[in-house]
Protein backbone atom coordinates (compact mmCIF):
# COMPACT_ATOMS: atom_id res chain seq x y z
CA UNK A 1 0.00 0.00 0.00
CA UNK A 2 1.34 3.42 -0.96
CA UNK A 3 2.34 5.81 1.81
CA UNK A 4 0.49 9.09 2.29
CA UNK A 5 3.57 10.84 0.83
CA UNK A 6 3.48 8.67 -2.30
CA UNK A 7 -0.19 9.60 -2.68
CA UNK A 8 0.77 13.28 -2.39
CA UNK A 9 3.58 12.83 -4.95
CA UNK A 10 1.15 11.07 -7.31
CA UNK A 11 -1.43 13.86 -6.93
CA UNK A 12 -4.01 11.64 -5.20
CA UNK A 13 -3.90 13.84 -2.09
CA UNK A 14 -3.49 17.63 -2.39
CA UNK A 15 -0.65 19.48 -0.70
CA UNK A 16 0.70 22.98 -0.22
CA UNK A 17 3.71 22.61 -2.51
CA UNK A 18 6.80 24.70 -1.79
CA UNK A 19 9.29 23.16 -4.23
CA UNK A 20 9.50 20.28 -6.67
CA UNK A 21 12.09 18.79 -8.99
CA UNK A 22 12.54 15.47 -10.76
CA UNK A 23 13.48 13.52 -7.62
CA UNK A 24 12.05 15.44 -4.65
CA UNK A 25 9.02 17.33 -3.37
CA UNK A 26 8.75 19.84 -0.52
CA UNK A 27 5.36 20.75 0.95
CA UNK A 28 3.86 22.21 4.12
CA UNK A 29 3.23 19.81 7.00
CA UNK A 30 -0.51 19.78 7.77
CA UNK A 31 0.29 19.30 11.48
CA UNK A 32 2.97 21.99 11.79
CA UNK A 33 5.13 22.70 14.82
CA UNK A 34 5.48 26.28 13.50
CA UNK A 35 4.20 28.30 10.57
CA UNK A 36 6.17 27.18 7.54
CA UNK A 37 6.97 23.66 8.83
CA UNK A 38 7.87 21.86 5.60
CA UNK A 39 8.49 18.23 4.67
CA UNK A 40 11.02 17.26 2.01
CA UNK A 41 10.49 13.81 0.51
CA UNK A 42 12.16 11.77 -2.21
CA UNK A 43 9.88 10.72 -5.06
CA UNK A 44 10.75 7.10 -4.38
CA UNK A 45 9.06 5.31 -1.50
CA UNK A 46 11.71 4.05 0.90
CA UNK A 47 10.85 3.46 4.55
CA UNK A 48 14.19 4.41 6.12
CA UNK A 49 16.16 7.42 4.96
CA UNK A 50 19.42 5.48 5.15
CA UNK A 51 18.04 2.93 2.68
CA UNK A 52 17.89 5.52 -0.12
CA UNK A 53 20.27 4.80 -2.98
CA UNK A 54 23.05 7.33 -3.47
CA UNK A 55 21.26 9.18 -6.28
CA UNK A 56 18.13 9.85 -4.21
CA UNK A 57 20.13 10.42 -1.00
CA UNK A 58 22.08 13.20 -2.74
CA UNK A 59 18.97 14.63 -4.37
CA UNK A 60 17.10 14.70 -1.05
CA UNK A 61 19.88 16.50 0.82
CA UNK A 62 20.45 18.96 -2.04
CA UNK A 63 16.76 19.87 -1.86
CA UNK A 64 16.86 20.09 1.94
CA UNK A 65 19.77 22.54 1.68
CA UNK A 66 18.07 24.61 -1.05
CA UNK A 67 14.68 24.77 0.69
CA UNK A 68 16.13 25.43 4.17
CA UNK A 69 18.27 28.31 2.87
CA UNK A 70 15.25 29.75 1.05
CA UNK A 71 13.09 29.42 4.18
CA UNK A 72 15.79 31.11 6.29
CA UNK A 73 15.95 33.99 3.82
CA UNK A 74 12.17 34.41 3.58
CA UNK A 75 11.34 33.99 7.28
CA UNK A 76 14.49 35.39 8.89
CA UNK A 77 14.41 32.46 11.29
CA UNK A 78 16.74 29.58 12.08
CA UNK A 79 15.55 26.38 10.41
CA UNK A 80 15.56 23.16 12.44
CA UNK A 81 16.16 19.99 10.40
CA UNK A 82 14.83 16.70 11.78
CA UNK A 83 14.77 13.14 10.54
CA UNK A 84 12.33 11.31 12.78
CA UNK A 85 11.48 8.21 10.79
CA UNK A 86 8.56 6.95 12.87
CA UNK A 87 5.49 8.88 11.76
CA UNK A 88 5.25 7.91 8.05
CA UNK A 89 6.96 4.92 6.43
CA UNK A 90 8.46 7.07 3.67
CA UNK A 91 11.85 8.78 4.07
CA UNK A 92 11.49 12.49 4.78
CA UNK A 93 13.10 15.49 6.44
CA UNK A 94 11.27 18.09 8.54
CA UNK A 95 12.29 21.75 8.12
CA UNK A 96 10.86 24.02 10.80
CA UNK A 97 11.41 27.78 11.17
CA UNK A 98 11.76 28.37 14.90
CA UNK A 99 11.34 31.29 17.26
CA UNK A 100 11.58 31.81 21.00
CA UNK A 101 8.02 30.44 21.39
CA UNK A 102 8.63 27.22 19.41
CA UNK A 103 8.05 24.02 21.40
CA UNK A 104 9.39 20.73 20.04
CA UNK A 105 6.50 18.39 19.24
CA UNK A 106 3.72 20.90 19.90
CA UNK A 107 1.53 21.35 16.82
CA UNK A 108 -0.47 24.32 15.60
CA UNK A 109 -3.95 24.33 14.11
CA UNK A 110 -3.96 26.51 11.00
CA UNK A 111 -6.83 27.56 8.78
CA UNK A 112 -6.84 26.98 5.01
CA UNK A 113 -6.14 30.66 4.33
CA UNK A 114 -3.12 30.56 6.66
CA UNK A 115 -1.67 27.54 4.81
CA UNK A 116 -2.22 29.30 1.47
CA UNK A 117 -0.58 32.50 2.73
CA UNK A 118 2.46 30.58 4.01
CA UNK A 119 2.67 28.57 0.78
CA UNK A 120 2.62 31.75 -1.31
CA UNK A 121 5.36 33.24 0.83
CA UNK A 122 7.65 30.18 0.72
CA UNK A 123 7.01 28.68 -2.72
CA UNK A 124 9.68 29.01 -5.39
Amino acid sequence: MASVFTKIIDGEIPCYKIYEDEKTLAFLDINPEAKGHTLVVPKVEVDKIYDLDEEYWNALWATVKKVAAHMDEVTGRRIVMKVVGTDVAHAHVHLTPISETWEYGKTLKLREDEFVEIQQKLAF
